[in-house]
């Protein structure tokens, strides 16, 4: 038996590298996938992926700004409509939003902080509203919220590191809240290899890997790891929890 047989999994930002992966791991656990991303096409990759890799499972996919309650809604609507609950909740939407890796705090706008406190912040709030209900109810649920490790500080990124560490906050704010039925966990990744990592300066890269004790990127399909972890029963004594996946680059709070 795997280890999410029976289970309903809803993933954003599934059209990424790391929503990617999450979804193939979560699909190959044996969960059924209610997958969403703003992408269309992106969504679409993952969607034919997910469907060669395991062409028997259960999959919905539905594009949608799930910053929106409305379309984060219908998103959820789709899954409950199509398998009948939620059970397992993946936040993986967010990110900087700026063309630059690093601003300065006193280069920083407010349209910049604005724009990324609601893209790491707004989509969970949205869906932990609309899909909680449905777990307290039937007395299970995971929710797991990807926050970074530079939710601890990080010179140049004071939005994005704000914004993760209130993730990581609400994380432990909703495990009081939901136990002792819904587990709420948050996983902290370090640099992973994805476009980001591709397009850093040579020195911005070093950088990165002097602070890791492993003196490499991390790969989406590692995060995919924690994921299904913190997704099943595995993961029954485990909530409140903010899991670094940094191979040893650790936030210092």
């Amino acid at each position: 038996m795997k280890r999410l047989d029976g289970r309903v999994a809803l993933v954003t930002g599934a059209g990424g590298p790391m929503g990617r992966a999450v979804a193939l791991k979560l699909a190959r656990e044996g969960a059924r996938l209610v997958l969403t991303d703003i992408s269309g096409n992106r969504l679409a990759g993952t969607e034919r992926d997910v469907a060669e890799a395991v062409p028997d499972g259960g999959l919905v996919a539905v594009r949608a700004n799930v910053m929106n309650r409305q379309e984060a809604a219908q998103v959820a609507a789709r899954g409950v409509e199509a398998f009948g609950r939620i059970d397992v909740l993946i936040n993986v939407v967010g990110g900087i939003r700026s063309p630059r890796l690093y601003t300065p705090f006193l280069e920083l706008d407010e349209a910049q902080w604005d724009d990324t406190l609601a893209l790491n912040l707004k989509p969970g709030f949205h869906l932990i509203r609309i899909v909680a209900p449905g777990m307290l109810a039937c007395g299970w649920g995971r929710i797991v919220n990807v926050a970074s490790v530079v939710f601890a500080g990080e010179a140049g990124q004071a939005d994005y590191a704000a914004a993760k560490a209130a993730v990581a906050s609400l994380t432990r704010t909703l495990s009081m809240e939901f136990a002792p039925h819904v587990n709420v966990n948050c996983i902290a990744p370090g640099m992973i290899q994805t476009s980001v990592f591709e397009r850093l300066a040579d020195e911005d890269r070093r950088r990165f890997l002097a602070k890791c004790l492993l003196n490499r990127p991390g790969l989406p399909e590692e995060i995919a790891d924690a994921v299904a972890f913190l997704s099943s029963d595995e993961s029954s004594f485990v909530t409140g929890e903010i899991l670094a996946v940094s191979g040893g680059n650790h936030p210092s709070l």
